[in-house]
């Protein structure tokens, strides 16, 4: 089993609180929007860390992180990416890459809405962690956590961050 702690758009703010809801976490995963580099260098510093860049991330992130991201957990297959849209509004280009991989979870960020949703058509959970930075339309900094065993997720968890 993996522990899993999820964050989008950051835009270069980093929450310390971060590190204490993500302290029992095996790995980070970001969803794009990053911001600073630095960023990536305390997370990496604290614990693995998969992401991917967001459309404001500059070429110092983008020469880190890919567009797009898939491999596998304890037999879960991910698909990350930054813009994608959700169930029944994908954008194109992430249709084609669900439809092609076929994974089971799909991780996005971009709207700063937090949504988790069953796409029953393709057997694929949807998640989007909303946004844990300051800048944006959103009211409240969110991030999940999660846990991923025999190709499952469970023990899902959103957490507030407070207001932006």
């Amino acid at each position: 089993m993996k522990r899993i702690g999820l964050l989008s758009d950051t835009h270069s703010y980093l929450d310390p609180k971060v590190f204490d809801h993500f302290a029992e976490c095996d790995e980070i995963w970001h969803g794009g929007d990053v911001g600073n580099a630095s960023l990536l260098d305390e997370l990496e510093a604290f614990k693995p860390l998969r992401g991917v860049y967001g459309n404001i991330d500059d070429q110092t992130v983008r020469a880190r992180l890919p567009l797009n991201l898939s491999f596998e957990v304890e037999g879960l297959s991910v698909f990350m990416t930054h813009i994608g849209g959700y169930p029944g509004r994908y954008t194109p280009r992430v249709r084609k890459i669900l439809d092609a991989e076929k994974p089971r979870l799909y991780v996005c960020g971009h709207s700063h809405i937090l949504k988790v949703i069953m796409d029953k058509k393709r057997a694929c959970l949807h998640m989007n962690p909303g946004a844990c930075g300051r800048h944006g339309f959103h009211q409240v900094r969110t991030l999940l956590r999660f846990s991923v065993e025999a190709g499952r997720v469970s023990d899902l968890e959103v957490i507030e961050m407070g207001k932006r």
